[in-house]
């Protein structure tokens, strides 16, 4: 009889153990992200900006958060008129599929993701890329459009990158 007791109540705390979910570890209330400020956005932007000057490309450069909010965006004069939003999507795109679009580009064109051809904003083409501090952790993203070729805006936006390279580093 004492057997069968024993049994029912382990059984019983079987069932309530299953059912209430056991916290691994608490949520925090508040959640602290790093951002890069506007003035390394800025140094960041005019440093893309002036290195594809120096390959004599007319360019905008765009550097968003790590929400995707705009911080920067500098046209050339004589770049064309969808620069702006184009270096604006190239670096959204990246932040939002948290890789650089040259990798993008070729996969969504006839490759295994080319839905994301179809996210409204999403713009695959080279010419957006990642912004890291030295602990790996996404800052952001840049974009650059006006170059010829997205390898071109690329290296554009990588020169950005390393001009700040130190800053964000920690």
């Amino acid at each position: 009889m004492l057997n069968k007791v024993l049994l029912v109540i382990l059984t019983a705390a079987g069932v309530c153990l299953s059912i209430v979910p056991i916290a691994t570890a608490e949520e925090k209330a508040v959640v602290t992200t790093k951002s890069l400020s506007l003035d390394t956005a800025l140094e960041l932007a005019k440093a893309g900006l002036a290195n594809c000057r120096k390959g004599g490309f007319q360019i905008a450069i765009s550097v968003i958060d790590r929400g995707g909010n705009l911080q920067v965006t500098l046209r050339d004069r004589l770049a064309g008129p969808h620069t702006s939003d184009t270096s604006y999507r190239k670096a959204w795109t990246a932040l939002s599929f948290r890789t650089n679009t040259t990798g993008l580009a070729g996969v969504t064109e006839k490759g295994r993701a080319w839905a994301i051809r179809n996210v409204t904003k999403a713009l695959p083409l080279g010419g957006g890329v990642l912004i890291r501090d030295g602990d790996g952790v996404m800052l952001g993203a840049v974009g650059v459009s006006g170059a010829p070729g997205g390898k071109t805006d690329e290296a554009c936006a990588n020169a950005g990158i390393a001009a700040i390279e130190e800053k964000i580093s920690f």
